[in-house]
């Protein structure tokens, strides 16, 4: 089974993101790959219509923390999705594992805990060539992926509001 291209969709099903303000909290581990993917996701947001004022950045230590950090933006600014964008990769021992489920589990814990969307951009991978590889290489951008969940999320949840 071949890796679809994480930066391919079409743009005509994307709604406009013009009114709409987003977070973005990323981890700082593995800065290589995790800058790659911030830089898809506002790419994106803002070719959608989303403007640089309504785009909140901030950065956690590492993947662990993402979940802390998104929680902490939707308590502290009113937005309208959370992007969480980290990568952890594989290594020799049962981290990887333990950080993946708690990641996991707390950005699903979020976006049930909360009346907004939390976006899951987070690269588990078994080498770093891979995490590249989705960080705007080979296989696209993880974060233009994010982005497009967000926006679509956000729009979703503003169609049940009316």
């Amino acid at each position: 089974m071949g890796t679809s291209n994480l930066s391919a969709y079409d743009p005509g099903s994307i709604p406009n993101a013009g009114n709409m303000k987003f977070g973005i909290v990323v981890a700082d581990w593995n800065a290589d790959v995790t800058t790659a993917l911030l830089d898809g996701a506002i790419r994106t947001l803002e070719k959608h219509g989303a403007t640089e004022e309504n785009i909140v950045v901030k950065h956690v230590p590492g993947s662990f923390e993402l979940t802390l950090g998104a929680q902490f933006l939707a308590e502290y600014d009113d937005l309208d999705a959370v992007i969480c964008l980290g990568c952890v990769i594989q290594g020799e021992t049962p981290h990887f594992t333990f950080i993946c489920q708690g990641v996991a589990q707390g950005i699903t814990q979020l976006n049930l805990d909360y009346n907004i969307p939390f976006i899951f951009g987070v690269l588990t991978t078994g080498t770093k060539q891979q995490a590249i590889d989705r960080a705007g290489g080979k296989h696209g951008n993880k974060g233009d992926e994010a982005a497009v969940s967000a926006i679509k999320m956000a729009a979703l949840q503003r169609s049940m509001e009316k």
